[in-house]
């Protein structure tokens, strides 16, 4: 066998072996949903975002929530029974408000049971889809966040501050359309809270209020709610994810291979107790 011959085998080998992982990941994430589906008796979706996904160019190019998710979780809600629960894993840090709607409308309609599952974080459309549920499940480190409309680079919020605060006669024609805009977003974003809780049985006025704090500027967009803040707003959250989320979610890796920034022994420890303590040399 041939020096050229060896390059040809490698050229194909090393073509071949990136997609074949990729088939053996898909494989055990595959096996993975239907054990957690058959365990729990549910239709169970996923949607992942990771922040940093893929390079084109050497430019990274973020994945969030779009028209081809919404198709894709609205078709297999009509694939699922009206009988049969439907769980949710959401990891996303936002996305369209018309495609987080769509995907939160066909949920809080399904007749059964519907909870939804985050890991780690599902962000401004993600908290929009999570009030959907019935149940939101959370570990105890994982956050939700505000779902004030934003316009652009600037929230809603903030452009029809500026417009209460400075004479009219001194604001631009652009600034007064970006605030009647801003105006229908937020009272949109609002109603649309509203009704995705009382559809799930909470009182109007309750509801009137989670959706005051969500929407109406009151934190930074990127503002973290934290599991307390949840269940203080009134929020229907408890902690505890089956140790198979967990497992499910180290299937979705980072898309293209890179130093990571953060190691460790992937392996539960068990605390033994301190060893013995160093002394000085003599």
């Amino acid at each position: 066998m041939s020096v050229f011959d060896l390059f040809w085998i490698f050229l194909i080998f090393s073509t071949m072996f990136p997609a074949l992982q990729r088939r053996l990941l898909e494989e055990a994430r595959t096996r993975l949903i239907r054990q957690i589906e058959r365990r729990r008796g549910t239709r169970l979706i996923t949607m992942i975002h990771r922040q940093e996904t893929i390079g084109f160019f050497g430019l990274p190019i973020s994945r969030y929530i779009d028209i081809e998710d919404s198709e894709q979780v609205l078709r297999a809600i009509r694939l699922t029974p009206p009988d049969m629960p439907i769980d949710l894993i959401l990891h996303t840090p936002g996305g369209l408000v018309l495609a987080a709607e769509q995907i939160a409308q066909a949920l809080v309609r399904h007749p059964a049971k519907v909870t939804v599952f985050i890991p780690h974080y599902a962000m401004s459309g993600g908290t929009l889809i999570a009030l959907a549920a019935d149940e939101i499940v959370m570990d105890e480190n994982a956050v939700l966040g505000p779902v004030d409309p934003q316009l652009g680079q600037y929230p809603a919020a903030s452009i029809l501050k500026v417009v209460e605060t400075k004479p009219l006669a001194h604001i631009e024609d652009h600034t007064l359309i970006l605030a009647d805009i801003a105006r229908k977003a937020m009272a949109q974003v609002r109603s649309t809270v509203i009704e995705l809780l009382t559809a799930n049985g909470m009182e109007e006025e309750r509801a009137a209020a989670i959706a005051e704090a969500l929407s109406s500027g009151r934190w930074t967009h990127d503002y973290p709610i934290s599991v307390r803040e949840a269940q203080a707003l009134g929020l229907p959250v408890r902690v505890g994810l089956p140790e198979e989320i967990y497992h499910l979610m180290e299937m979705f890796p980072q898309a293209t291979p890179r130093r990571p920034s953060v190691e460790y022994i992937p392996m539960p420890y068990r605390h033994e107790g301190p060893g013995p303590r160093p002394t000085a040399g003599r």
